[in-house]
């Protein structure tokens, strides 16, 4: 292991150098792949210098031990440093883990209504709400990308953006379909009505990764539609762009100008080139783990959400919570840490 750790650190030292460079600053692509590659490796060589100095420390005590008078403080010292490199160890292991190289991306949400109509689009905004109040409370920020409301105040689709450091690592196992069992409010006679609603997290695609060639697209303005306003309806503000090699359609209605409102969709239609990227190379890779955590199959029941019960559980690892109510008003944080925590240990059981 401590091979590999100086090896590491070695390697750090030399992206750092690199970074300073004219040639590589003035290369767009290349500076932006180091600089993640050094901010990736940051944390592992900031706790590997850590592990050096209480090894350090330790090796010292042990020597002025042999000292009569320092004897009782080096002791103390001693197995302070002891009990601190073990410590260090063991995170030093789990920061030797694969990792995923997108978990510090910001991140695009795509929330679908399924099976069950109008109830699957009201369940669909409530967890518009519940990802939105969660980000906000955890220091992320977002952005609505473009959304298709119904009557009802529910959504038959929305994608928005979520920023900040680890949005990824944070939301990446909410891809997948979540099942909500509850009495619509239209429901006279009481029963139960079972509906479905898909969930697709998608990291952020760099300008420099995914190259969008102009001839390969189809540009459409039209009217925005949706409830309300006075811009609503009145200008050809919103676009639609068809990606024609893959068939891939977005369409963005949210800003007033025709041209944020491009960006915006030609930036979706980037991240879905580069899902799709991910994917591929994914697929490519021998022995891909079986976990369902993490595999992000969005044909998976992921999760179920019984109002009548209040409970919510987690089909990938068992997870029963029986705080519904909370969990809708933002209150995921323990759902995530568990399924990370899972994550966690199934890689550590591949590499016994």
């Amino acid at each position: 292991m401590f091979t590999k750790l100086e090896e590491a650190l070695e390697k750090y030292e030399q992206i750092g150098e690199q970074l300073a460079s004219p040639d590589i600053v003035s290369n767009q692509k290349e500076y932006l792949r180091f600089m993640r590659e050094h901010k990736a490796m940051t944390p592992l060589i900031e706790k590997y210098r850590e592990y050096k100095k209480a090894l350090s420390d330790k090796e010292d005590a042990a020597i002025l031990m042999d000292d009569p008078e320092m004897k009782d403080l080096a002791e103390l010292e001693y197995y302070e440093a002891k009990r601190l490199c073990e410590v260090l160890e063991e995170e030093i292991k789990l920061l030797l883990l694969p990792r995923d190289p997108n978990d510090d991306r910001n991140v695009i949400v795509e929330i679908r209504g399924g099976a069950g109509g109008d109830e699957a689009a009201l369940f669909a905004y409530s967890l518009y709400r519940m990802y939105t109040m969660y980000a906000t409370a955890s220091g992320f920020k977002y952005d609505l990308l473009s959304v298709n409301e119904t009557g009802l105040g529910g959504f038959k689709e929305v994608s928005f953006m979520i920023k900040g450091d680890g949005a990824y690592s944070r939301f990446k196992f909410e891809s997948g379909v979540h099942r909500v069992q509850r009495v619509p409010e239209t429901e006279s006679s009481g029963r139960i009505h079972t509906s479905t609603v898909t969930v697709a997290v998608l990291p952020e695609a760099d300008e420099v990764e995914v190259e969008i060639l102009p001839q390969d697209l189809v540009i459409e303005t039209c009217k925005s539609s949706g409830a309300g306003g006075q811009h609503i309806n009145k200008t050809e503000s919103a676009i639609r762009i068809i990606h024609k090699p893959t068939g891939i359609v977005v369409e963005c209605q949210e800003e007033r100008s025709q041209l944020q409102n491009r960006e915006k969709a030609l930036f979706m239609l980037r991240t879905k080139l580069y899902d799709i990227k991910q994917r591929e190379q994914t697929d490519r890779i021998a022995g891909e783990r079986k976990s369902q955590v993490g595999s992000g199959d969005r044909s998976e029941r992921i999760r179920t959400y019984n109002f009548p019960q209040g409970r919510v559980s987690d089909h990938r690892i068992g997870l029963i919570l029986y705080s519904l109510e909370n969990f809708m008003n933002d209150d995921i944080g323990d759902m995530i840490d568990a399924l990370i925590a899972a994550d966690t240990a199934e890689k550590l059981k591949s590499k016994e």
